[in-house]
Formats: structure tokens, C-alpha cells, sequence
């Protein structure tokens, strides 16, 4: 397994084709908008490592029998299910953003569901192809981005019925040594951290569509490829001189639209090809995975709470009782989400494959309450925080020796807490709730992975009505009669 150090080198080998703000990045793993991202990303290797966290962040390869980053592993049980879902919980709190790699982690999952059933159906050879690709991944310990979502163009049109065809990532033409592609995949958390793209196709397909059924993984610095940078509410902190006022002063995250113009790929490295019958369970088998992933909120949910109790007890209102009770409904909330991710990972079964995937109805409740939960959480925040969250001066006006005075005397609040870790708590609320942190905590809770109507529909398909219509029938004795 690689170090957070070696990490870091790794990223410095890639030439990534980078653009933020209408200029090229030549640097990004030292560019101060993107590095504390990369940091996030590091903190997964350094975790790995250290002894305390080995069965949490660490699993056995099924290929190799050797010891693995969990990021990169298949899971081979219930117990590695319900690690992953403490893995993201711990993440989470040690990062109090998005660390990266769960996408490339659940896409590595589903692919190694969806290859066999291809193959089981068509004599195909995805399997043997994925495998490989796995054991160069697990290896070398390497970040893989998942790319799932495409443009999408008119919402109301199917893939080949577009305008434009490249609203949805296509292939563009065969070719006897592999396939050359054109699209686009947007939303893409990590990408620019990442050593590996895996592509997959955002929606279920019909015949006129299989151009665009395909799945693949390429180099992130594939000749082809370029990075669009997303922007994020008050991103432009970072590149100011007064660290504190960024809230979370180490770690970030980060989202790109990735152009894929005329981008080849080998056969050895094409997972699906045209079979447009089975990209539908390839997205339901990665969005449950996904889904459970969202396990990460709950630690990030832990940081927070904890901002909340100190700021209360910072500005001396911890005693009261609505305090108390706000704290305690955060805290239920926050367990809530914990125990659905949970619940998936151990009612999770065996595929035909050998991988244990989650339970598909449970990981989209789990996900639903996601979309619900971290915004009821972050209003509590803000309400125990006070109105000082978004109206304190910078830290330079802390600094001035013309007025930091005033500052330093009229943001006082308990006495025994110093005015400065009073304004370092209240920018991690802010930053947490509004400010870069949130498109992690918040909009991504909303979004990611599907967005609310996705994972409702799912748990339409999943509930088996018919059975709780007989429960009910069965014990006030009724018969079922067919009606005229």
C-alpha cells in the first residue's frame, strides 16, 4: 500500500490537462484551491497505515491474499460490508469533507457484479478483462474516479434521441485495437486526485441507445481528457492569507466536468460494450452500493455536532435546555443516518459472482433520509451558533493593530475561552453549513449518487406491497375475490 506521501508523488507523474477560472493549472497538486482535496485523498493512505484503524481501512485481496487499502477491495462478506459503511463514518470525522475515493470503490464493486452476469449470459470474456484491471488497481494502490453521470442534454429525450449525441458519453467509432469515445461526465468529485477514470453509463438503455452501454477505465491523463474545474461557495478563501477564515483549514473537496474529445480506449480496458441489456443493473448495483456509502455524512455530521457543543458552551448558553434538546435532536438524527447504512451492509447477500452487495431497498432509505437529515442537522448548527457565524470580520482585521482590539474585545464571550478559538469554531459552523464544506455535507447529501426521486423510485420497485396486503388481509380474514 502506498504512503500519503508516495500519494502525493503519484499525482505529481500525471499530466492532467486542468482548467480553473479560464486558465490551464499546471500544478494542481500544490495549487492552493485544489490541494486541500488532495489532502483529503492523502488522509485515506495515511489511515490505511496506522495500526489503530488496520481492520477498518484495510481488507485481505480475494486475488492476491495480500493485505489491501479497503478503498480498492470487493467485498467478500457481511462484515466487510458494514466495515466499509465505519470506514466512511471515521473518514468523515477525521476529514469533515468528501475523501474521494468511494465512488471508485463502488464502481469497482458493481463491475465485478455486472462482468460476470455479461459473461454468464453471453460467453463474454469482461470478467477475465476486469480482474486484471483490479489486481493492477489493488497493486498499486490507485484512486479510481467513477464517472456515472453524463450532461444529459433535454431530460425529456433518450440518449440517441439528442440533438446533440454527446450529451450522453458515446462510442464514436471502432477500431480493430479498441473503441474511440466522445462526451462527457460531469459532477466528478475527485477526479483531479485521481489516477484512474472508470466509466459507466448514468441510465438504463434500449437497443437505439447502445452506443451508449459502455463502461470502461482509462488513465486520468489519457490523451483526450480535460478537467473542467466546478466553483464553490467561498472558494476564493483559500487563496487568501488568513487560514482561519477558510473554517477547515486542511481539507476540501472538489467536482470537474470531465470532456472526454475523441478519447481511445483499449479492448483490455472495455467492461461493456453495446450490451445495452445490462446497464441498467450496472446502475442499480453501483447507486446501491453508492447509496450505502453515504455513510461519510454521519462523521462529517460528528464534527459538526461537536462545532455545536463547543460554540455553545464558547458563548456560555450550553446549560440551557433548548440547547440541551437541539444538541440531543443533531445527535438522533445523525445516528439515524449511521443506522441505515448499517442495516444495508448486514442484510447485504451474495451475487452469482461471489461479491456481497447491499440490500438494494434498504440502501435507498438509507440514501432518502441522506437527502433529509444533514439540513435539519446544519440548521440546528446555525441556530446554536448565532447570527456571529456570518457577520465576524475577517482574520486580518483580527490582526490589524488599528481595530483588532475592538475585535478582540466585543466578540468575547465566556470568559475563559479566548476571542480567537471563539472565531475558529464559528468559521467551521460556517464552512461546514455554507461555505465550501457544504457542497459535501449538504448539496451532495441532496444529489449525490441520484437525486431524491431516484432513490424513491427504487424503493417503489423494492417494497413488496402484494406481501403486506396479505399480512393485513390474512389477520382480519379476507379472501381474495376477483372483482367483476
Amino acid at each position: 500500500m502506498m504512503t500519503a506521501e508516495q500519494y502525493e508523488e503519484s499525482l505529481r507523474r500525471l499530466n492532467l490537462v486542468v482548467y480553473m477560472f479560464g486558465k490551464r493549472i499546471m500544478n494542481p497538486v500544490d495549487d492552493p484551491m485544489i490541494r486541500p482535496s488532495m489532502n483529503a485523498v492523502a488522509k485515506t493512505y495515511e489511515m490505511a497505515g496506522r495500526p489503530e484503524f488496520r481492520d477498518i481501512m484495510t481488507a485481505i485481496s480475494h486475488l492476491t491474499g495480500k493485505r489491501i487499502n479497503r478503498f480498492t477491495h470487493i467485498h467478500q462478506s457481511r462484515e466487510d460490508l458494514i466495515n466499509k459503511t465505519r470506514m466512511g463514518r471515521l473518514m468523515g470525522a477525521h476529514t469533515a469533507c468528501c475523501f474521494q475515493r468511494c465512488v471508485g470503490m463502488d464502481a469497482l464493486n458493481a463491475l465485478s457484479i455486472v462482468t460476470y452476469d455479461m459473461d454468464a449470459e453471453y460467453g463474454s470474456s469482461y470478467t477475465k478483462r476486469f480482474l486484471k484491471y483490479l489486481a493492477f488497481v489493488q497493486e498499486n494502490d490507485l484512486v479510481c474516479d467513477g464517472a456515472m453521470t453524463d450532461p444529459k442534454g433535454d431530460r425529456s429525450l433518450s440518449p440517441s434521441q439528442q440533438p446533440d449525441p454527446d450529451m450522453y458519453l458515446h462510442v464514436a467509432a471502432e477500431k480493430p485495437d479498441g473503441i474511440i469515445v466522445r462526451g462527457a461526465k460531469a459532477h466528478q468529485t475527485g477526479a483531479v486526485n485521481s489516477h484512474e477514470i472508470i466509466v459507466m453509463p448514468t441510465i438504463s438503455m434500449r437497443e437505439e441507445d447502445r452506443d451508449y452501454a459502455i463502461s470502461f477505465a482509462l488513465p486520468s491523463d489519457a490523451p483526450g481528457i480535460t478537467y473542467i474545474m466546478g466553483r464553490q461557495s467561498c472558494d476564493t478563501r483559500k487563496l487568501e492569507d488568513n487560514p482561519m477564515d477558510v473554517g477547515n483549514r486542511t481539507f476540501g473537496g472538489h467536482e470537474a466536468l470531465v470532456v472526454f474529445d475523441d478519447v481511445f480506449v483499449p479492448w483490455d480496458r472495455v467492461f461493456m460494450y453495446r450490451e445495452y441489456e445490462f446497464a441498467g443493473s450496472l446502475v442499480e448495483k453501483f447507486a446501491s452500493y453508492h447509496r450505502q456509502s453515504y455513510a461519510c455524512k454521519t462523521g462529517v455530521g460528528d464534527v459538526l455536532i461537536g462545532a455545536s457543543q463547543t460554540i455553545a458552551e464558547y458563548n456560555g448558553a450550553h446549560k440551557a435546555s433548548h440547547i440541551k434538546d437541539k444538541i440531543i435532536e443533531m445527535n438522533q438524527l445523525n445516528e439515524t443516518l449511521y443506522c441505515g447504512s448499517l442495516s444495508c451492509a448486514a442484510e447485504g447477500h451474495k451475487e452469482p459472482s461471489g461479491t456481497y452487495c447491499v440490500n438494494t431497498l434498504l440502501a435507498n432509505v438509507s440514501k432518502q433520509n441522506v437527502t433529509r437529515f444533514p439540513y435539519e442537522i446544519a440548521r440546528l448548527a446555525q441556530d446554536i451558533a448565532g447570527g456571529l457565524m456570518v457577520t465576524l470580520p475577517s482574520e486580518a482585521d483580527f490582526r490589524s493593530p488599528e481595530i483588532g482590539k475592538w475585535l478582540e474585545k466585543y466578540y468575547q464571550g465566556a470568559p475563559n475561552v479566548s476571542t480567537e478559538n471563539r472565531m475558529k469554531i464559528l468559521r467551521l459552523i460556517e464552512n461546514l453549513t455554507l461555505g465550501t464544506a457544504a457542497v459535501g455535507y449538504l448539496t451532495e447529501s441532496m444529489h449525490g449518487a441520484g437525486s431524491p426521486q431516484a432513490q424513491r423510485i427504487m424503493i417503489s420497485r423494492q417494497v413488496n406491497m402484494g406481501e403486506k396486503q396479505t399480512y393485513a388481509k390474512n389477520l382480519c380474514g379476507i379472501k381474495d375475490e376477483t372483482k367483476p
